[in-house]
């Protein structure tokens, strides 16, 4: 494996800024020093950009297998790449879901194969498999996923003694999507009486409510208090929801912890009218005030990481009309640009990026050796010029579907380089593949 030797990098790590050469050696940092005069394979002049931690983003929808033409393992691990993500934790509700072992392993050899980013999946729950679920390697798998709320397939968790017995049995850390279906349900009655079919994307904060988000919410941190079990709530997307978490404790002895995405943290309600379909996710993006409460809750430690629920559909399927159009868009090439984006406009510090998109997913999940950049560590790794404005357009998008609900937007910071697992992966606008990334471990 190629030696490389970063040179004179402003180093964001750890709650400080330094200014250091970097030497990468058999994959590892092998040295951190103001000085490092080594002969190395390869030698990046990192005067004036900024070393970070390569993000490890702990919820996308890469797709892959049975909904390939929207994306793939290998297409959207190199928009990551692009975006300085150099980890991924990939969610069950694939074509088929992934509720058995063995479907779990047919994953994991496509990320053995074809990704060119670090990668865990996540075993599915259904409300019957639940012996297959306490199977699950925990050494080796990043966590259990649960739908608490709509899903594809048979993943929506609605029986209660099946919930129960999750919350109680499960050897490992508990991912929940929360939305109340009943709820979710009811409010759409109400508009499809009000409207017929003809429901404008507008309302879809009012379908996919606070109600139903802070019902499913609160009734897993119940779960999780009456069980002691190792819960971890995805994609908050209320300002109500953030008050059922605390920043009363270290991250390293909470049992219940919390996700803020890219979107809920950049777009609102008021955006519906211009973007229309192309914000539209589940949960749903909301009013500013929760927007704005939600990053408060990431700036003082309710809501632990931030990741991006990356979750491609065609173009042609986004353009539908709402009740047909589905829920989801891609993030990961443009997710770190974008809260370096929020750090130019005074929101966020770059140490607190590094801490909620790199440290604290390393944390929260136990992984072996990675969120850091330390001397022993694995070298994932992401050089950043914070004054290199670009401009997001479909001749740089790089996900399979071609679109992205930040097209038209202009940037201030870009991705220089990106270090996978020792590997130079991305280097001034080109991937360099061939080697491809690494399975997660997690010291459990």
């Amino acid at each position: 494996m190629p030696s490389i030797l970063i040179k004179s990098a402003t180093i964001v790590n750890e709650n400080r800024q330094f200014v250091s050469d970097l030497l990468v050696k058999d994959g590892l940092i092998a040295r951190i020093d103001k000085h490092i005069d080594v002969t190395a394979d390869q030698t990046i002049n990192a005067e004036g950009l900024y070393l970070l931690p390569g993000c490890i983003d702990d919820q996308v929808h890469f797709r892959e297998p049975g909904l390939t033409y929207k994306a793939d393992i290998h297409s959207e691990s190199r928009a990551a790449v692009a975006g300085g993500i150099t980890s991924f934790m990939e969610m069950p509700n694939t074509v088929p879901n992934t509720l058995t072992r063995e479907l779990l392993e047919q994953k994991y050899e496509i990320g053995s194969r074809n990704s060119l980013a670090n990668y865990s999946f996540f075993m599915g729950a259904s409300n019957d498999n639940m012996d297959e679920v306490l199977k699950t390697d925990i050494k080796n798998v990043c966590g259990i996923k649960v739908f608490m709320g709509s899903s594809t397939g048979n993943m929506l968790v609605d029986n209660p003694t099946t919930l129960e017995r999750i919350f109680r049995e499960s050897p490992m850390l508990v991912a929940t999507h929360c939305e109340d279906e009943a709820t979710i349900r009811s409010n759409l009655e109400h508009y499809k009486q009000l409207l017929g079919e003809n429901i404008p994307v507008r309302l879809h904060p009012k379908i996919r409510s606070e109600g139903a988000c802070y019902l499913s919410s609160s009734m897993a941190v119940e779960l999780a208090k009456k069980y002691n079990t190792r819960l971890h709530i995805l994609h908050i997307s209320t300002e109500k929801e953030t008050h059922l978490f605390t920043n009363d404790m270290p991250l390293k002895d909470k049992r219940i912890t919390a996700e803020a995405c890219i979107h809920h943290l950049w777009f609102s309600d008021d955006d519906y009218d211009t973007k229309g379909n192309l914000i539209k996710w589940n949960p749903a993006v909301k009013k500013a005030t929760d927007r704005d409460g939600i990053l408060e809750a990431v700036l003082d430690g309710r809501i632990d990481v931030i990741a991006t629920d990356h979750a491609p559909h065609t173009l042609d399927e986004k353009l539908k009309p709402y009740l047909q159009a589905p829920s989801g868009g891609p993030l990961v090439q443009h997710a770190l640009p974008a809260m370096l984006e929020l750090y130019h406009h005074g929101n966020i510090s770059l140490e607190q990026i590094a801490e909620k998109m790199a440290h604290n997913v390393a944390i929260c999940f136990g992984i072996e050796n990675r969120g850091y950049i330390r001397e022993g560590y694995w070298a994932d790794l992401v050089l950043v010029d914070l004054n290199n404005p670009w401009n997001v357009n479909k001749a740089n998008i790089l996900y399979k579907c071609g679109w992205s609900p930040f097209e038209g937007s202009t940037f201030r910071s870009k991705v220089v380089y990106t270090v996978v697992s020792g590997n130079l992966a991305y280097s001034n606008g080109s991937l360099i593949e061939g080697k491809a990334g690494m399975r997660l471990s997690f010291n459990r």
